[in-house]
């Protein structure tokens, strides 16, 4: 069970690490967290399209990943 649970976190981090890297920047650095970080924050401009699916499949990975990670602790 502990390998199989470590063969799918391993599997889900290289998965997540490749959706983040495809994702694109949302501000340009420095900058745009000072000055338009804000309108981003508040969902002034919402993601369409591939960046939306992206994001949401993301999220699922992530969650995938910290509950794959705790399983593997209380193992």
């Amino acid at each position: 069970m502990h390998t199989v649970i470590m063969t799918l976190l391993i599997i889900v981090s290289l998965a997540l690490v490749v959706l983040v890297l495809l994702q694109s920047s949302k501000s340009a650095g420095l900058s745009g967290a000072i000055s338009g970080g804000a309108e981003q924050l508040f969902g002034k401009q919402k993601a369409r399209g591939v960046d939306l699916i992206l994001h949401r499949i993301t999220v699922v990975l992530s969650i995938l990943f910290f509950v794959l990670a705790i399983a593997i602790a209380k193992i």
